[in-house]
């Protein structure tokens, strides 16, 4: 929590309910079949990401 409110600047509220919005948009898309990736910075292959 007190790195990503460091981050971002925000407040530990905002801080939650845009973690709230972020893991509920990435869960549809997984819930509708979708896949998660990211690129880590100065690489060029995608990781695939896994929620447990």
């Amino acid at each position: 929590m007190d790195q990503a409110v460091k981050l971002t600047g925000d407040s530990k509220t905002d801080t939650i309910n845009r973690a709230l919005q972020i893991y509920t948009h990435l869960e549809k898309v997984i819930q509708d079949g979708g896949t998660l990736y990211t690129r880590p910075a100065g690489r060029d292959e995608l990781e695939r990401l896994f929620f447990v």
